[in-house]
């Protein structure tokens, strides 16, 4: 199966807040998005982390 599940963690206060699934075949880089954080209370940049 070439999904794979991922953890995105706030790039402010490094919380790991959302889990997502990324293809490792088509995507090789990191995935980043603008979600809301619910520490810092504001919507922030999260990243993929392993």
């Amino acid at each position: 199966m070439p999904r794979e599940i991922c953890q995105l963690q706030c790039t402010v206060c490094k919380n790991k807040n959302y889990s997502t699934t990324k293809n490792r075949k088509t995507t090789t880089e990191r995935l980043e998005f603008s979600k809301f954080c619910r520490k810092c209370r504001k919507h922030t940049a999260h990243r993929e982390v392993k």
